[in-house]
C-alpha cells in the first residue's frame, strides 16, 4: 500500500498554524521601544535569516525522507544524534509548556475560569489533535486556519486602525538583540521541520512553501505584538481583546492558535522521542509531552521567555550550521558511525562562541555569524583531517 503523503497546501497549512501563536504576539510586545519603523525592520531581517536556515534544515529531511533527529544523526553519528534529540525532547515538552501557560493566561483574561482549568482545556485539545494524527488534519486545520485568518484580521484592525500610537519608552533593547529575538523563533522550530517535510509529496516545493508561510505570519504575529504595545499602550493581548468586545471570537483565537502550533512541539517531542526508545511509539510520547507540559503550565510561572530562547539558538544554531555544512557543502553522511568526532567538537566550539556573541552587539544578531564560523570551521576541520589520512 502507498504511504499517504502530505501536500504542498497541507504543509503550509501545518506552518501557518505554527506561526499564528500567543507567545510570537508577547514576543512581539518586547520590540515597542524600537519604535515601529525600528522594530519592523528588526523583525524582518530576524526572520530572513532564520527562515533561511529553516529552509535549508527542512530541505535535509525533505530530501531523505528522514525525521529531523534522524537526519541530525548523518552528520553526529547514532550516539551523538541521540544527545541532540534528548536535548530537543527537552526543549519541546519546555515549550509545550510555555505554548499552554500563555494561551491559559490569555484566555482567562477573556473568561475567567481560572488559569489551571484552561491548561486543561487546551492539553485536552492538543492530545486529540495528536490522537487525530499529522495525514488526517488536513480538514480540520483548513477550518481552524480560516477562522483563525479573519480574527488576526479583526485583531489587526483594533489595533491600527482603532488605536493612535502613543509616546514610547527609551529604548531597552538593542537592535542587533531585537534581531536575535526576531532569529530565535524560527531557530526554534529548526529540530523540527524535516519531521514534516519528510512526508511532502514534493519535498523541495513544501519545504519553501513551509518557511515562506512560516516567515509571513510569524512577523505578522510579531508585529500584531508589537502594533499592541505602541498603538493601544496595552501589552496584555488578552486586555485588548477584551476592551474591544471581541469575547468568544477573541477566545477563539486563544484557544486554536495555542493548540495548532503546540500540537507542533508536542508532536516532534513524540519523532524525537523514537530516536531514542526504538521500542515506543512516537504518538504516546507525544501524549506524554502533552501531559507532562500541561501539568508544567499549571505549576510553574513561564512569564519571560528570552533566556529560553537564547539557549535554544545557542545549542541549535551550531547544530544546524554542522549539518549544513556536511549535507550541502561536504557530502558526507556518518550516520553508520556512533560519534562523528569533529563534528562533536566544531559544534561544542559554535556553542561557546554564540554565548560570547552574545555579550556583543551585533547588528545581525547572533546566530548569522556564529552559523557561518560554525560551517567555515566544520568545513575547514573535516578537510584538514580527510587529508591526513
Amino acid at each position: 500500500m502507498e504511504q499517504k503523503r502530505t501536500s504542498i497546501y497541507e504543509n503550509g497549512l501545518i506552518w501557518f498554524g505554527a506561526g499564528v501563536s500567543i507567545a510570537e504576539i508577547i514576543t512581539g510586545t518586547y520590540f515597542a521601544p524600537l519604535g515601529f519603523g525600528k522594530g519592523l525592520l528588526a523583525v524582518i531581517i530576524g526572520h530572513v535569516i532564520g527562515c533561511t536556515m529553516l529552509f535549508l534544515a527542512g530541505l535535509i529531511g525533505g530530501r531523505t525522507r528522514r525525521s529531523a533527529m534522524e537526519t541530525v544523526k548523518m552528520s553526529f553519528g547514532s550516539k551523538g544524534g541521540i544527545f541532540f534529540s534528548a536535548l530537543n525532547v527537552l526543549q519541546l515538552v519546555g515549550w509545550t509548556a510555555i505554548m499552554i501557560y500563555d494561551g491559559a493566561l490569555a484566555a482567562n483574561g477573556i473568561f475567567g475560569a481560572g488559569r489551571w482549568v484552561w491548561c486543561l482545556v487546551i492539553g485536552g485539545l492538543i492530545i486529540l489533535w495528536i490522537l487525530i494524527g499529522i495525514k488526517n488534519l488536513g480538514k480540520v486545520n483548513t477550518v481552524a486556519m480560516a477562522a483563525l485568518f479573519v480574527l488576526t484580521l479583526i485583531l489587526c484592525k483594533i489595533i491600527f486602525f482603532d488605536g493612535s500610537e502613543l509616546p514610547i519608552s527609551e529604548e531597552s533593547m538593542s537592535f542587533g538583540a531585537a534581531v536575535e529575538l526576531s532569529v530565535a523563533m524560527p531557530l526554534s522550530w529548526l529540530p523540527l521541520i524535516s519531521d514534516y517535510t519528510r512526508e511532502a509529496e514534493k519535498p523541495v516545493a513544501a519545504t519553501a512553501v513551509s518557511a515562506i508561510v512560516y516567515g509571513i505570519i510569524s512577523c505578522w504575529m510579531y508585529v500584531i505584538g508589537m502594533g499592541a504595545a505602541i498603538f493601544t499602550g496595552e501589552y496584555d493581548i488578552a486586555q485588548i481583546m477584551v476592551k474591544a468586545s471581541l469575547g468568544i471570537a477573541g477566545l477563539l483565537i486563544v484557544v486554536f492558535s495555542t493548540v495548532t502550533t503546540t500540537f507542533l512541539d508536542a508532536y516532534s517531542a513524540g519523532i524525537s522521542g523514537e530516536s531514542i526508545f526504538a521500542k515506543l511509539k512516537g504518538k504516546w510520547i507525544a501524549v506524554a509531552a502533552a501531559v507532562i507540559g500541561t501539568a508544567g503550565a499549571i505549576i510553574f510561572p513561564m512569564d519571560d521567555i528570552t533566556d529560553f530562547l537564547y539557549l535554544i539558538g545557542s545549542v541549535f544554531a551550531p547544530m544546524i550550521a554542522v549539518q549544513i555544512a556536511d549535507h550541502f557543502i561536504l557530502k558526507k553522511d556518518s550516520s553508520d558511525k556512533s560519534f562523528d568526532i569533529i563534528s562533536c567538537i566544531v559544534w561544542v566550539l559554535g556553542f561557546a562562541l554564540y554565548r560570547v556573541l552574545m555579550r556583543v552587539d551585533i547588528p545581525v544578531g547572533n546566530t548569522l555569524p556564529d552559523m557561518a564560523a560554525t560551517i567555515i570551521m566544520c568545513v575547514a576541520a573535516k578537510k584538514i583531517f580527510a587529508k591526513k589520512q
